[in-house]
């Protein structure tokens, strides 16, 4: 129904079937961090498409295959799901991810 009346802007890049998992919201600056499997997204409040900024953060590659060789899917288990986007000062954020059950964290500079 929202698209029928033109009510809302999906965002292009679900296409890539990244599986969402957290947001940030960000309404200083108009933008939204999006936390995905092996992905980060900075997006535009106005029109979540117009100048999409992405972090590939995948899992280090032994400890994807170290899941693996746990009994674990590779496609659904084995990657770095973002699970936490907290804002930690005026220009970074805190990320952490499950890294293929091997958890990273680290600060992104919102610059």
């Amino acid at each position: 129904d929202l698209l029928l009346s033109n009510s809302c802007i999906p965002f292009l890049g679900s296409a890539e079937g990244l599986d969402f998992r957290t947001l940030l919201l960000d309404e200083e600056r108009g933008r939204l961090l999006v936390g995905a499997k092996d992905h980060i997204f900075l997006l535009n409040l106005v029109d979540v498409n117009k100048n999409v900024k992405k972090i590939y953060w995948p899992a280090a590659k032994e400890k994807v295959e170290l899941c693996k060789l746990a009994g674990k899917d590779g496609h659904t288990e084995c990657a770095n799901f973002i699970r936490v986007l907290q804002p930690y000062n005026r220009t970074h954020v805190y990320v952490c991810g499950t890294g293929a059950f091997h958890p990273l964290c680290g600060y992104i500079e919102l610059g």
